[in-house]
């Protein structure tokens, strides 16, 4: 446990926000500070083929310590933290032996972690807590699915005992940003299959996440003086609140759960002479999903229709529900939900609201399922996660190296064609 607490708190106290108005990759200098230490690390502890790109992706290798051929397997995780709100100057708290209260983060702001609205703390009574301090985000997301992967990878070192085939771990920027896979080379990684570690609460597995595209809506007006304005004015302001108005109003994420799509409006500005907001389109469903993005095309074209062709609407996918690609090797899956099991693990299998690198690599080649990093309330100065949560984390690891192992002399569906290039 003082190993994982240790090595956590190394991590979120590097800044690494990324920035989406960024061009770069990666999008923000101070990745680099987090990627070059970590390089340092990996070398350190022993592990092989240490490499880091111009783009900063970094990998590295565990060679198989076995004779037959095994698959070669891989684990991922991003080095980046979300914009949404600050990353600099992480002060970590240390709660051990949570009882279930009302934790203050903050007490000169009044800023309290509560079970009665943050009721997922009542599950981690008597486990070793790590929180904000109420002024920033924590990082969990996914530094702790970092220090998942290189507690694992050198507990595997530190146990030759355990049999594995060769591993490959890779670790990204900018996946916060929508762009953790798109500088990734999945044949260098040369994996025939991988997992993120970038779930939240224990037991998290999931193969199924959201289709997903942003939406540009910009508005041109016309300022005219308001006592002589009738039939001259065009005011973007009001034109972009008529848009607004006949979006669905319960299809937002406040509204919604499950496999429920959305639209979510997250950044607006406007004066009468211009007027522009941006927002997301999700659904699980590929023809629901399709049929979303159509309804923002219809009505911006009744909108120019009666305004006089104001309104530009520019649309983008970003990615795709991973389903699609996983599904035909649901072994991979599989193997992970044993591992689970056998470490004391109950999987929580359900769809993921939202997306991660792993949608995107599944798309390149790589099926890529996501697994539980144990934190929560990511995003913001709510965020935690429970040590215990990040030890099991490291468990399922290990058990997956074992398992793939073992299997693979008795189920073909473990052979592969490049096992141990």
């Amino acid at each position: 446990m003082q190993q994982i607490i240790e090595r956590f708190l190394k991590y979120v106290k590097i800044d690494t926000q990324s920035d989406s108005n960024s061009k770069t990759t990666p999008s923000t200098e101070k990745q680099w500070l987090f990627a070059e230490e970590l390089v340092e690390e990996l070398a350190e502890i022993g592990l092989e083929e240490v490499t880091i790109d111009d783009n900063a992706y970094i990998m590295a290798t565990l060679p198989s310590n076995m004779e037959a051929k095994v698959p070669v397997i891989g684990f991922i995780s991003h080095f980046d933290t979300s914009p949404d709100f600050t990353g600099t100057d992480v002060n970590p708290q240390i709660i051990e032996n949570y009882d279930g209260k009302d934790i203050v983060l903050n007490a000169l702001d009044d800023i309290i972690l509560s079970p009665d609205y943050f009721e997922d703390l009542l599950q981690y009574r008597g486990q070793t807590l790590i929180t904000t301090d109420g002024t920033t985000l924590l990082g969990a997301d996914d530094k702790a699915g970092i220090t998942e992967i290189v507690t694992a990878m050198e507990y595997l070192i530190d146990h030759p005992e355990i049999k594995h085939g060769k591993i490959r771990i890779g670790f990204t920027p900018d996946e916060e940003i929508g762009r953790g896979a798109h500088h990734f080379d999945v044949d260098k990684f040369g994996a025939d299959w991988a997992y993120t570690l970038d779930g939240s609460q224990i037991g998290e597995l999931e193969y199924e996440n959201f289709n997903a595209a942003s939406a540009k809506v910009t508005i041109s007006g016309k300022s005219v003086h308001p006592g002589y304005a009738k039939k001259k004015m065009v005011n973007a302001i009001s034109i972009a609140m008529e848009f607004l108005e006949i979006l669905p109003p319960e299809e937002t994420p406040q509204q919604t759960e499950g496999r429920e799509g959305f639209f979510h409006v997250h950044h607006i500005k406007g004066e009468i002479e211009h007027a522009e907001f941006e927002l997301i389109v999700r659904d699980h469903d590929a023809t629901r999903f399709e049929k979303r993005k159509q309804l923002l095309r219809d009505i911006a074209a009744k909108l120019n229709s009666v305004h006089g062709d104001c309104i530009t609407l520019e649309i983008k996918d970003q990615y795709f529900n991973m389903r699609q690609k996983v599904e035909p090797v649901m072994h991979i899956v599989d193997v992970a939900k044993e591992a689970m099991e056998a470490v004391g693990v109950t999987p929580i299998i359900k769809p993921i609201r939202g997306g991660t690198d792993g949608s995107q690599l599944s798309y390149m080649g790589l099926p890529c399922p996501n697994i539980f990093a144990g934190g929560h309330n990511f995003h913001g100065k709510y965020e935690y996660v429970p040590v215990e949560s990040m030890q099991k984390a490291v468990e399922v690891i290990v058990k997956i190296c074992e398992l793939v192992a073992t299997r693979t002399e008795s189920n073909s569906k473990f052979q592969a064609p490049n096992a141990n290039d």
